[in-house]
């Protein structure tokens, strides 16, 4: 037994005398002490602080600000990173059963580190050479990475990043439950699309919270993990499905699923209900950038408990609002139905003659505008150099009705393109509160910024006549009185003379009721009623209503010449279905913190006081309802076949630049319009550009998909009062009346006279 010890250290002595093995050695030991220093100077804070006890016990993860409709439906998020964490009571077992197939086999085994599996990944991957032995990573070592990022070390990057990243898994471990673990995994871990956390991802990817995920949909997410852009089931589906089959059968290979269960699930096919929250997409995006726009002020003057203004994009909020997500749909898919055939129609009508094209008038103020033309002129480039700079061409993707595209165009050309477009601003609101529920402030987000129920502020035309004939009425005048429909010339007002459309064929002996002339909206008499009633005392009346803009003191006040905000216009209308009472539109009710708490509540604004007595009221009503009965808005009841209780009133401005059209019922006003953003560019007729053609079928096509929902059956189904004897005996006259013989004989046909 000496003997063969003996012989055996002389061969070991024989083996180190040898200068191979002795370079081995040594090189042997200084890798291991330069690892084993590399590591305790790393430990030790060296490369960077590596995060205490104290902090990994108390992780703060960015999260997401959610907004709600006022049924509680997400319809969008501000964000940097699109996080929205849960609990794990909110996981399915599948779900987590296949992260660890997948991720990691041995999670509840090891203490961070799977010292088994990098040892495995070692002999396969670097002395086999076999590449799909995997990475012998853990999730735990994947949550230290997602919470703490990695840094440029040169050289040496990887090898620190993994050892600080085993060194906090292991103080993770220390500090959390394996529950624990998956839950800041699962909130953590990013997914395709810049989404960050399982339930994120389930929202945009499936539009559904991740307790109710299917076991293939919770596949599919899992298997993204591997190669988030590569596995993105909206862009790759094939893949994405070819994925989750893997994820399927690892859950198979270590007990989770049933064997048999594997084919079944592997030939479902994927489908997806893709929900983008990217804030330029999506629902209401005008509405979300509204709600922002108020959310910045009222952060300001709100603090966290540890005296910290609160973040919008990082603070986990969640902000209730008016809007209602499906109305919302169906209010933006009635105006993409119409303003694709108007915008047709509007083209068409122009031909070759349009005023966007080619040395235009328009195109080249146009051009002038443009704030690249005014910081050239600034550089001191001269007319040709910048009219060179402008007709560069490059690609851009431009917006279509039939889909967006990419052109290689210059600026004039890009300029030309978008000068020709119909937009577009529409609210409802609840009357009784001034609730949104349904916003759009123009054709496309991405393209097309400009707000046109916030920001606009456009002439109304013809809508602002029932304020006119609500000023009369409440002083006084009797409904039944009759004005004549000719023309006058006003004298003291530069010779203006209003007119009528298709005034050449009227009968200029006829006069008409105030119900008549407001119903058909004739332009002639509404100037007489409002001589009658006086401009004072109409201005003040249209003060009461919650209109602030100013108000010219002249004639033309009766047909709408003045500009008026549309959310302004829909609260003073929603006084005619509430107690005369105009309201002050709101898009928020409350914001909660990410754990719950109230922050801020909003209360409706409702004015005190009534803007007209009840009688002025009901007899407008009537007026207004005759109007969709029998004046310029029947094409709801003709043409889209409406039966529901709805008064209104169609608007056009002076050369049908804009179309209008208000829709009163007793649970939602809505207002429409539709024009041009170029205050030069109007329809070329009135045929195409009056109200009823432009603005109403967008009303009538988000009515008609209202009516098909049992869900609104309370709106669509609802009745307006019945009037009050007096209104129905003080309305019951014949609506026209012929002057007499001898009136007719001694009127003047082009009557001149003092607008008093």
């Amino acid at each position: 037994m000496t003997t063969n010890t003996n012989q055996f250290k002389i061969r070991i002595k024989k083996i180190f005398k040898n200068k191979w093995v002795k370079w081995l050695s040594v090189c042997t030991g200084a890798i291991l002490l330069f690892l084993v220093g590399l590591y305790v100077s790393i430990y030790l804070g060296f490369f960077g602080k590596l995060p205490t006890t104290e902090e990994l016990s108390s992780i703060k993860q960015e999260q997401a600000t959610q907004l709600l409709d006022h049924n509680g439906k997400l319809i969008g998020k501000y964000y940097i990173y699109d996080r929205q964490p849960v609990e794990f009571k909110d996981f399915p077992k599948y779900l987590i059963d296949a992260l660890v197939a997948t991720e990691d086999s041995r999670f509840y085994e090891h203490d961070g580190v799977d010292n088994i599996s990098l040892m495995r990944v070692f002999v396969k991957n670097l002395i086999l050479r076999d590449k799909s032995a995997g990475g012998g990573s853990t999730i735990t070592l994947q949550l230290a990475k997602n919470l703490y990022g990695r840094k440029n070390y040169a050289l040496f990057s990887m090898l620190i990043n993994k050892f600080k990243e085993s060194i906090v898994a292991k103080r993770i471990e220390d500090i959390y439950s394996k529950e624990e673990i998956l839950t800041l995994y699962l909130n953590t871990v990013p997914f395709p699309d810049n989404t960050y956390g399982i339930e994120s991802a389930s929202l945009k990817f499936f539009d559904k919270s991740v307790k109710d995920l299917s076991l293939n949909e919770a596949a599919t997410l899992v298997g993204t993990l591997k190669a988030n852009t590569y596995y993105n089931p909206r862009v790759h589906q094939q893949r994405s499905e070819d994925r989750r089959n893997v994820v399927l059968n690892q859950m198979v290979n270590y007990g989770y699923l049933a064997k048999d269960s594997l084919e079944f699930y592997s030939n479902e096919t994927l489908e997806l209900n893709y929900k983008s929250y990217n804030h330029d997409l999506g629902v209401a995006p005008y509405f979300r950038e509204a709600v922002k726009q108020e959310l910045s002020k009222i952060l300001d003057t709100l603090k966290t408990p540890d005296g910290e203004t609160y973040d919008l994009y990082k603070d986990g909020l969640v902000v209730h609002t008016t809007l209602d997500y499906q109305m919302q749909q169906y209010a933006e898919d009635a105006m993409k139905s119409h303003l694709t055939k108007l915008q047709s129609d509007f083209e068409a009508s122009y031909g070759k003659y349009a005023p966007w094209n080619d040395n235009s008038k328009v195109l080249k103020a146009a051009i002038q505008k443009l704030a690249i033309v005014k910081k050239y002129k600034e550089a001191g480039l001269s007319d040709a150099q910048i009219k060179d700079s402008l007709n560069v061409k490059r690609n851009v993707e431009l917006f279509g009705w039939k889909g967006d595209n990419i052109k290689n165009i210059s600026v004039v050309d890009s300029l030309k393109h978008y000068l020709k477009f119909l937009n577009t601003g529409m609210l409802s609101i609840d009357p009784k509160t001034g609730a949104v529920r349904t916003y759009i402030g123009g054709i496309d987000y991405r393209f097309f910024k400009y707000d046109h129920v916030s920001q606009s502020e456009r002439q109304v035309g013809s809508t602002f006549k029932p304020f006119v004939y609500t000023a009369a009425i409440e002083n006084g005048l009797d409904p039944c009185t009759y004005f004549a429909l000719s023309e006058v010339t006003y004298t003291n007002y530069d010779d203006w003379t209003p007119s009528n459309a298709g005034s050449d064929e009227e009968d200029p002996h006829i006069n008409y009721t105030l119900e008549n002339a407001l119903s058909n909206s004739v332009n002639t008499i509404a100037v007489k009623v409002l001589e009658e009633v006086g401009i004072p005392k109409t201005i003040k009346q249209v003060e009461k209503l919650g209109i602030t803009h100013e108000l010219p003191n002249k004639p033309s006040l009766a047909l709408g010449v003045s500009e008026i905000n549309l959310k302004e216009l829909t609260g003073a209308y929603a006084s005619y279905v509430n107690n005369s009472k105009p309201v002050k539109p709101f898009l928020i009710t409350k914001i909660e913190d990410k754990n719950g708490n109230i922050i801020a509540n909003f209360e409706a604004e409702v004015a005190e006081e009534q803007a007209y007595n009840d009688y002025t009221r009901q007899v407008m009503l009537q007026m207004m309802k005759s109007t969709v009965n029998s004046g310029t808005a029947t094409r709801l009841r003709n043409t889209y076949g409406l039966r529901n209780d709805i008064a209104g009133k169609t608007g056009t401005t002076q050369n049908n630049k804009d179309g209008w059209f208000v829709a009163l019922t007793p649970k939602l006003v809505t207002i429409t319009w539709v024009g041009n953003d170029n205050h030069s560019i109007g329809f070329k007729s009135t045929g195409i550009g009056q109200g009823a053609n432009s603005a109403l079928p967008v009303f009538a096509k988000f009515y008609q998909k209202l009516n098909k929902d049992s869900n609104y059956k309370s709106i669509t189904n609802a009745k307006f009062e019945n009037p009050d004897e007096k209104v129905i005996k003080d309305l019951d006259c014949e609506p026209t009346k012929r002057d007499g013989f001898i009136k007719r004989l001694f009127k003047r046909k082009n009557k001149k006279k003092k607008f008093n």
